[in-house]
């Protein structure tokens, strides 16, 4: 189980890594004063996949951190031209999370829900802590020009993990409607046990 653990987890992110490279090379070719800020938000999120998430469990603080660079990029990508909101309610200094949950449902909402052309596109982002227990709620709209599965290998990679580290303490609900694509994931983060290796 530690092993399908660390193959899922090495699942994620590659095509971000490659779609932000090339969004940079755009910006440094452009001489564009934006250049800068995408590579000190990269270096931090690089920093973060290689050395922090390779912990068993990190601050959610800087997984939260983590997709609020994720948005800045993405917003650049954009040209500021997506309206997106992201709300987070209470305090997440005193809680820990597996690494890694939350932004595969982010990374999906931005590969099928937005792109330049799409005029009526949006994003919301709400996460809601409550005690230990989470509730992360992210709405996207649908853009006509998306011919992908929603429900492809990225979510059910992220719930395979969330069944192996948080069994039975969570819930997922998922409603793929004709406009816009809705995840609300609910998660008891005091109720995660390591895996024990015999």
């Amino acid at each position: 189980l530690n092993a399908e653990l660390r193959f899922l987890k090495a699942q994620i992110n590659p095509h971000f890594l490659f779609n932000t490279l090339n969004n940079l090379y755009a910006l440094a070719f452009s001489k564009s004063p934006n250049t800068t800020e995408v590579i000190a938000k990269l270096s931090q999120m690089m920093r973060y996949m290689i050395y922090d998430s390779n912990h068993t469990m990190v601050p959610l603080g800087k997984e939260i951190e983590y997709m609020e660079n994720y948005i800045s990029l993405e917003k650049l990508r954009l040209n500021e031209q997506i309206p997106i909101e992201f709300k987070v309610e209470g305090d997440p200094a005193p809680l820990q999370i597996v690494p890694m949950i939350l932004i595969a449902f982010l990374e999906n909402a931005f590969k099928h829900g937005v792109n330049n052309n799409a005029t009526n596109a949006w994003i919301r982002v709400n996460i809601n802590l409550q005690g230990k227990k989470i509730r992360y709620t992210i709405e996207n709209s649908k853009i006509a020009s998306s011919n992908h599965d929603h429900s492809g290998f990225g979510l059910q990679n992220v719930q395979r993990r969330l069944e192996l580290s948080y069994p039975e303490k969570y819930q997922l609900n998922i409603q793929d409607e004709t406009e816009s694509f809705t995840v609300n994931l609910e998660l008891d983060l005091a109720s995660y046990l390591p895996l024990r290796t015999q």
